[in-house]
């Protein structure tokens, strides 16, 4: 996995890029080549928190172009500071993930509830810039701080598999990796599923018998599922650390 920078918007901003070459095939969920089929290169690029583009597809094939990818690969955007990714590896399985919880959610919320329960957790909430000062003779009272800018969200995750697996068993690790995304958030302190725009990319290798199943108790669902968990948990106490340390 390889750190790239670039200057857009007036912001230095990271992606990190994986030219897997040949000899690779991926389950994504990837706005940028989605789906299951041949991988050459997996990229996570980094923008601003403020982003606007209404087309992030052609911004991420221009980016991937602006990188020398080319061939079958797969593209994802995050807020999250992807200088901050999060590398495990478990008997093989190789994961990277980058974990922004600006909006922490529960996947199965009733339509139109405001999740009160993450109330607490909604930091991108804007605070008053000022107070009025009280009336006369009571001496003006100071302004708050102003609030921190808002926080990045997202929780993107890059998985590599060396073994072949079936189609069935791509499918199956996406699931395995999920929940142990979801373990390793509640174990942290995050009472949520994830977020609502969360991604992820699980490529195996092309050679050899192809593994039929990825379940959590399989001998390499289980070792994504424990790299999963170790990366995003890491991410997570990481991001816990960087609102401490950055909030007024």
């Amino acid at each position: 996995m390889e750190l790239v920078w670039r200057d857009e918007d007036g912001a230095r901003l990271a992606a990190t890029v994986w030219r897997a070459g040949g000899g690779w095939r991926a389950v994504s969920s990837a706005m940028l080549g989605g789906g299951i089929g041949p991988l050459n290169w997996v990229m996570n690029a980094q923008v601003r928190g403020r982003y606007a583009r209404t087309d992030p597809v052609v911004h991420l094939a221009e980016l991937a172009a602006s990188f020398g990818l080319d061939g079958p690969g797969t593209g994802m955007l995050t807020a999250a500071s992807v200088a901050r990714t999060m590398r495990r590896e478990d008997g093989g399985v190789a994961v990277s993930a980058t974990v922004g919880l600006r909006v922490p959610t529960w996947a199965a919320a009733p339509e139109g509830a405001a999740d009160p329960e993450l109330a607490p957790l909604h930091l991108d909430v804007p605070l008053p810039a000022h107070e009025p000062a009280p009336p006369r003779p009571a001496p003006p009272r100071p302004a708050p701080p102003r609030p921190a800018p808002p926080r990045p969200g997202t929780i993107n995750i890059v998985v590599a598999v060396p073994v072949a697996l079936s189609d069935a068993a791509l499918v199956n690790a996406v699931v395995t990796a999920t929940e142990a995304k979801t373990q390793a958030l509640l174990e942290a302190g995050y009472p949520c599923t994830g977020t609502a725009s969360d991604a992820i990319c699980v490529a195996a290798s092309t050679s050899g018998e192809q593994e039929p199943f990825a379940g959590p108790r399989s001998t390499w669902g289980a070792r994504i599922a424990r790299a999963v968990h170790a990366a995003v948990r890491a991410g997570a106490e990481d991001y816990t650390e960087y609102l401490r340390t950055s909030r007024p």
